[in-house]
């Protein structure tokens, strides 16, 4: 998880001073009686402990646990304690490069969960998905971790080795993973193109240092090749720097607009963002697809754009991770990481899922999106655009227009459980393997070549050497999903990332709907006439 450097401001405070109580009596005179009474309750428990207890706690260790427990009882997986050790690695992960697998996570339900694989890294060549549990890392259960304590085992020095075990919906057992550290570099914008003569592609994957400047070079080089609308995809974007959110929505808002707010008790952490300079494409239709990956500030944006009917919002609900932190130095090298914000779009709407998920409801998962979907209830809080349409608040950006992407067989789930049982991580290697070697042996082959029934009779026998026994009945009625996995591996090792998704996304339901949306439309307005049509249409 990344703090924005907007909020990053390490303040130096009283430090934790339990065992004496004495910062208590700085309080005001009607309340220092209840405080001081509860700081001396406290001080007999523990004391009782120290010299009573059955087996003997050391006290430093003590006042841990009680620091813990009264954050966890905050209900706030990003409210923590961080010894130097850790505060060290929330550093190196804002300010600079640092070896690792190249995933976003959240802690949900207990478990660090994996919101995404960043594309290009460790994470990804793995076969890590969205919606993964990590359940074990170097032997030990991560069970009620943190982000920050999953974060600082997970990073190391390039080149060393991290064991992993996840916990996946279709597996019985939990899936271990060997997977080999790298820096992690990567860029805000990995493909850009044009997917007809009318309309551009451009995916934004991350919010870094240079994401508003990529972002900008690639739609206005798009425009030049005669795009006239934009699919902005945000669907495995799980943001990064709130600043960056701020500057990109500013590409397509006027100056002035609102674009978000932030809400806090602490001085200088309530205030209104807003645009600094006048839309620099005015006029150009975008849809901006979203998903359960896109979290944080790719929700900033797009509730921006959705509350200001600049943009049409696509696909499925977003993550809903809409709260702002702020590192506080405390005694002894220690720090105390804290939600002190949350942000709202510009109509008001908070951003922030209740941790709980109490007023959502989770949609079927399948092999694609195995972390399934999130969706607001019924009665979720209505609020209306510069335009008077209504859209529901209650966390998360909830699409204008509801599309959800191509989902696996019966057939080709039975095929995917028989690898999960069996050794996936294997798999994986050999299809990457298999792709790169594909690929070198093959230099005739073309951009959009066809998988072949020969390729796929290869790739079976790959399988076999490497140890994997699927049956060939099975592997048969699954060649759909294979011959995709396929076509995506070998693309990706002869010309690299944009070509794969290139690729990827001619079979791309959300992604066909977003564009037959800008072929309809002319203006960011009559975008919306359209997209009403066409929802009635996918909803029968």
């Amino acid at each position: 998880m990344k703090i924005n450097r907007a909020f990053f401001a390490p303040l130096l405070v009283a430090g934790v001073a339990l065992a004496t109580g004495g910062w208590f009596l700085q309080k005001g005179a009607g309340v220092e009686r209840s405080v001081y009474s509860n700081a001396q309750l406290f001080e007999q428990v523990l004391s009782f402990i120290q010299q009573g207890f059955v087996d003997e706690k050391e006290p430093s260790d003590l006042y841990r646990k009680a620091i813990d427990g009264m954050l966890e009882e905050l209900g706030d997986p990003h409210t923590v304690f961080m010894p130097a050790k850790e505060y060290e690695s929330l550093r190196i992960t804002t300010q600079g490069e640092y070896g690792g697998i190249g995933i976003s996570i959240a802690k949900r339900n207990g478990w660090i969960t994996v919101i995404g694989p960043l594309p290009g890294t460790p994470g990804e060549r793995a076969g890590l998905q969205a919606g993964d549990q990590i359940v074990d890392v170097s032997g030990q259960s991560t069970r009620d971790w943190t982000e920050d304590q999953a974060v600082a085992n997970l990073r190391g020095p390039k080149g060393t080795n991290v064991d992993i075990k996840i916990a996946r919906i279709g597996s019985d057992q939990p899936i271990p993973f060997t997977i080999t550290r790298d820096e992690i570099h990567v860029r805000s914008v990995p493909a850009a193109y044009m997917i007809d003569k009318d309309v551009g592609y451009v995916e934004l994957q991350v919010f870094s240092e240079s994401s508003t400047t990529e972002l900008r070079e690639a739609i206005t080089k798009l425009r030049g090749q005669g795009a006239k609308g934009i699919v902005l995809d945000m669907r495995r974007n799980s943001g990064g720097l709130l600043d960056e959110g701020q500057t990109v929505s500013d590409l397509f808002l006027d100056q002035g607009v609102p674009v978000v707010e932030t809400r806090g008790r602490l001085q200088g952490q309530t205030q209104k963002l807003a645009a600094t300079h006048p839309d620099e494409f005015p006029g150009l239709p975008i849809v901006v697809v979203v998903g359960p990956q896109s979290a944080s500030a790719t929700e900033i944006v797009a509730g921006a754009l959705q509350d200001h009917d600049r943009a049409l919002i696509l696909g499925r609900p977003t993550f809903g991770k809409g709260s702002v932190q702020t590192v506080f130095r405390l005694q002894g090298g220690n720090w105390l990481k804290m939600t002190t914000a949350r942000w709202y779009t510009p109509s008001g709407r908070s951003i922030q899922r209740p941790y709980d998920n109490a007023h959502v409801t989770e949609e079927p998962a399948d092999e694609n999106t195995p972390g399934g979907g999130a969706t607001d209830s019924k009665d979720a809080m209505s609020y209306k655009t510069d335009a008077g349409r209504v859209v529901t608040g209650g966390g998360g950006i909830a699409p204008d227009v509801m599309v959800w992407p191509d989902t696996t067989t019966l057939a080709e789930r039975d095929l995917i459980e028989a690898i999960q049982t069996q050794n996936w991580p294997k798999y994986i290697e050999t299809r990457f393997a298999f792709g790169v070697r594909y690929a070198k042996d093959h230099p005739e082959l073309k951009p959009g070549f066809d998988v072949t029934p020969a390729m796929l009779d290869e790739f079976y026998g790959s399988v076999g050497t490497a140890g994997l026994k699927i049956d060939r009945p099975l592997f048969d009625k699954g060649s759909r999903w294979i011959a995709y996995q396929l076509a995506s591996e070998v693309t990706l090792s002869k010309w690299g990332q944009q070509e794969m998704r290139r690729r990827e996304n001619m079979d791309d339901r959300q992604v066909a709907a977003a564009v037959s949306l800008l072929k309809k439309a002319t203006t960011p307005a009559s975008l919306f006439d359209v997209g009403k049509a066409f929802e009635v249409v996918t909803r029968k």
